[in-house]
């Protein structure tokens, strides 16, 4: 069987979001916006839906909006933030591990004028709150910082960022990419203090083409998309309603298995690096992460590209981190500085609720197959 460790990349369509993206395809499938009985009820449907992702998240219905995925969220808060800061300064505080979906729009705003402070790491691969606050000034408008990082699982400290801009006064929206976070963590958007938070459903068992924004109520967000008025306005097309159910079938079972699933993660998680550093004594952990389904190794010497199609040939699949493309390290891993020969073999293990030790066992058994079939080489 294969073992797939890839789960921060995506995860496996849960069964239940399948038969209820099948069921609304099928049976429930009026156009919402539809005036005759068909239409009536998927929209009841779609309301119905949108409750229970609302309730996953811990935030009101009338604060959720259906995006295409963690990207669109993330694009669509930072276009929130500098459109409705635009009075109000030009300075954006993010990371320097930030995901490319916050990252490229920043630099974009970065190009047409705005001043950007992108905030590295320490070894620990936690960004300092107390950096982030004296970063903070009268003009910023936009605060952006992951809830988990999604190469290292390093949990960052948003709920200290909503603080450090209270207590500045400034006029900074605060915005947290939580596409890894999502169950996974325990959290709400009251609790981090955030303004606008970004959700995916491929990363909890819906499918690829979902995800939704909070937006804060009081929030005056400008529209993303014009059109025939759906989503209260701010995001019009015909909404993706087979998806959609999915989504909110997904966020019902994860909620109810999030402790249960949290735990085993957490447990299999600290059984891979235990095993791996016993088995390969030259490994290197980067990261033991903080959220229980990522952590980080690297064997240094062992190019990560290589490692990634050896281990592939073997029916085990993890990844060198999102970032990495072409043989270029990951920015997250380059961010905590390792020395050269540890950043380039680095790769990001990332766990589901249904991973078991025989996957963890493969990819021993690989990584030692591998070792030494290129020290026989040498």
């Amino acid at each position: 069987m294969p073992a797939y460790l890839d789960n921060a990349a995506t995860t496996r369509v849960r069964p239940e979001a399948a038969a209820a993206a099948v069921r609304a395809m099928t049976e429930e499938y009026g156009n919402p916006s539809s005036g005759y009985a068909p239409g009536r009820a998927a929209a009841a449907a779609l309301e119905r839906h949108r409750a229970v992702v609302a309730d996953a998240l811990g935030c009101r219905s009338g604060e959720l909006y259906f995006t295409s995925g963690g990207t669109e969220g993330d694009n669509w808060a930072v276009s929130i933030a500098a459109t409705l800061g635009r009075r109000k300064g030009s300075h954006i505080i993010t990371s320097a591990i930030e995901h490319s979906a916050v990252l490229e729009p920043v630099k974009a705003l970065e190009r047409q004028g705005c001043d950007v402070t992108f905030l590295s790491p320490g070894k620990n691969g936690r960004i300092s709150a107390g950096a982030l606050k004296e970063a903070l000034r009268p003009d910023t408008i936009l605060v952006s910082l992951m809830l988990v990082n999604n190469e290292t699982g390093a949990i960052q400290p948003v709920a200290l960022a909503a603080e450090a801009i209270w207590e500045a006064g400034a006029p900074a929206l605060l915005h947290t990419d939580a596409v890894q976070g999502f169950l996974k963590v325990p959290f709400t958007p009251e609790q981090l203090g955030a303004d606008l938070l970004t959700v995916s459903g491929h990363k909890i068992g819906a499918p690829k083409g979902i995800g939704a924004l909070y937006i804060r109520s009081g929030l005056k967000a400008p529209p993303l998309l014009r059109g025939g008025g759906q989503e209260n306005g701010l995001r019009s097309g015909t909404e993706a309603t087979a998806q959609i159910a999915a989504l909110a079938a997904a966020c019902a079972g994860g909620r109810e298995r999030l402790a249960e699933g949290s735990a085993h993660m957490r447990g299999l998680k600290e059984y891979t690096l235990s095993i791996l550093t016993r088995a390969l004594p030259q490994l290197v952990v980067v990261s033991e992460g903080d959220a229980p389904h990522i952590c980080a190794v690297a064997l240094p010497g062992y190019p990560s590209e290589m490692l990634v199609r050896e281990l592939s040939d073997r029916a085990v699949y993890v990844s060198s981190g999102s970032a990495c493309h072409k043989g270029k390290p990951s920015h997250v891993f380059a961010a905590l500085g390792l020395p050269k020969r540890v950043l380039m073999g680095a790769l990001r293990i990332s766990f589901s609720p249904d991973n078991t030790k025989d996957d963890v066992h493969a990819l021993r058994d690989a990584l030692v197959q591998i070792t030494q079939e290129r020290i026989a080489m040498r």
